[in-house]
């Protein structure tokens, strides 16, 4: 693990003061987050599902192991950070490329990520893409990139282009004209529907609060301000040999995946990714929690008493002192085990590049 000194942060604090927004600038704009807790050290990198945004951790951070860091952000087009451009679609691609650059920001060799639903589907193509990279992965609800049989993928794309294409349109028109508004009640119903009821009514203030904006028309309404081109982004498609190959690469990796109960996107479809895992990563680990797809957000305890052993195993308290970088001989045996299971040096210095991603 790095430190904070490595990168071009701020001045260290200590982790009991508030969150700290950060705002990481973009070839079209920005990323905003938050870095919540301990800011000496490098961070979890939070990522947030599809149409949600940084809210959605709002109920499990508080309840996280109080050394680390975490660093939430919102995905381009989600929350607060920027829009891309007019006539420029959202691309899975996209965003895994927003994971490399606030590593190159902050200046870090490794990632630790914790991720859910769409940014899990993410995380698990950038660890197999970059596993001597990758320290730890937490994914809430989806193990794998999803695949749809020929017919249906190509009924997907074309609604899909579609779609983007009225969208975008409208994304245009926004500028000069307000979406529609609503009253504060009617947008909870329209989130909470929209999740297929995913996210618990009482819950719906966590993602709404980034997602939202107050009507200029009507001052007692809201208007959803997020990237309507979001609910059409191009995603990362991968037939089963393929989703089985990135998991095979996907060693040493600490890996912990949650399943709500309640859920079904991680079904038979996954057994295969699933078996590869376990069979190939001696650190990988998947428990059911009672809950829905944001089962996160709606049983934080639950999702908490899984992950805290698992984040305390391989991101422990004394780790702060140290890299895995480093060659020297003191180190506890903890951090010797773990240095030795996801240390490649021969391959991190091949793979190196210049820019230090």
């Amino acid at each position: 693990m790095t430190s904070n000194s490595e990168g071009r942060g701020n001045p260290i604090e200590t982790h009991e003061q508030e969150p700290m927004d950060v705002r990481i600038d973009m070839p079209w704009g920005y990323v905003v987050g938050k870095w919540y807790g301990n800011r000496q050290v490098r961070p979890i990198l939070a990522l947030h599902g599809w149409l949600d945004n940084l809210g959605t951790w709002d109920k499990l951070l508080p309840l996280l192991p109080k050394h680390l860091g975490v660093l939430c952000i919102d995905l381009p087009g989600h929350g607060y950070s920027s829009k891309l451009p007019e006539g420029i679609a959202y691309h899975f691609v996209d965003y895994l490329c927003v994971i490399l650059r606030v590593m190159e920001e902050y200046r870090w060799q490794k990632v630790s990520l914790m991720a859910h639903s769409m940014s899990a589907m993410l995380c698990f193509v950038f660890a197999s893409l970059y596993p001597h990279r990758t320290d730890m992965l937490v994914s809430i609800d989806i193990v794998k990139t999803r695949y749809r049989k020929p017919p249906s993928q190509i009924d997907y794309l074309r609604k899909n282009i579609e779609g983007y294409i009225v969208e975008d349109e409208r994304f245009a028109n926004s500028k000069r004209q307000e979406p529609p508004a609503y009253t504060y009640t009617e947008m909870e119903q329209v989130l909470y529907k929209g999740t297929d009821y995913s996210v618990e009514l009482e819950n719906c203030r966590h993602i709404l609060e980034r997602n939202i904006s107050r009507s200029t028309k009507f001052p007692a309404k809201f208007f959803f301000s997020r990237d309507g081109r979001c609910k059409y982004y191009t995603e990362f498609h991968t037939s089963p040999p393929f989703a089985a190959e990135l998991a095979r690469t996907i060693k040493n990796v600490p890996y912990c995946v949650i399943k709500g109960s309640e859920s079904n996107y991680i079904d038979e479809q996954s057994d295969e990714v699933i078996g590869i895992l376990r069979e190939n990563n001696p650190h990988f680990e998947l428990h059911e929690v009672q809950g829905t797809h944001h089962v996160h957000l709606n049983n934080a305890q639950g999702v908490a008493a899984v992950i805290n052993p698992f984040i305390l195993h391989h991101r422990p308290p004394h780790l702060e002192n140290w890299t895995v970088d480093g060659t020297d001989e003191t180190l506890p045996e903890v951090v010797k085990e773990f240095k030795l299971a996801v240390e490649d040096s021969e391959n991190v210095k091949r793979r190196k590049r210049k820019s230090n991603l």
